[in-house]
């Protein structure tokens, strides 16, 4: 009547039946098989998606790197432009100065 039986009910019903029984335990070194063949799995499968993460990271920061050292040597330019202009604006001052 109990639509919710407990597993000790279980085994007595399934003992009480005998040959009747469709219930046939599966051995524990099977179980245990299945259930660590099933973890190391989902490890393998956890590892790899990190790894692709971990990777996929990688090339980020790679692509960073690049593109910072683009924005430096452009800065570095700049900054060598603007010392020339000031070293010529500095000769200048003083032509205009001495001619005064």
């Amino acid at each position: 009547e109990n639509p919710r039986l407990s597993s000790l009910d279980k085994t007595d019903l399934a003992s009480s039946e005998g040959s009747q029984s469709l219930y046939k335990p599966e051995p524990l070194e099977k179980v245990l098989n299945v259930l660590t063949s099933e973890k190391v799995n989902g490890f393998s499968i956890d590892f790899n998606y990190r790894f692709f993460q971990l990777s996929e990271r990688a090339a980020m920061d790679a692509s960073y790197v690049q593109e910072l050292d683009g924005i430096l040597k452009e800065a570095r330019t700049i900054e060598n432009h603007l010392k020339q202009k000031r070293e010529s604006l500095k000769q200048r001052f003083t032509v205009i100065a001495n001619t005064l």
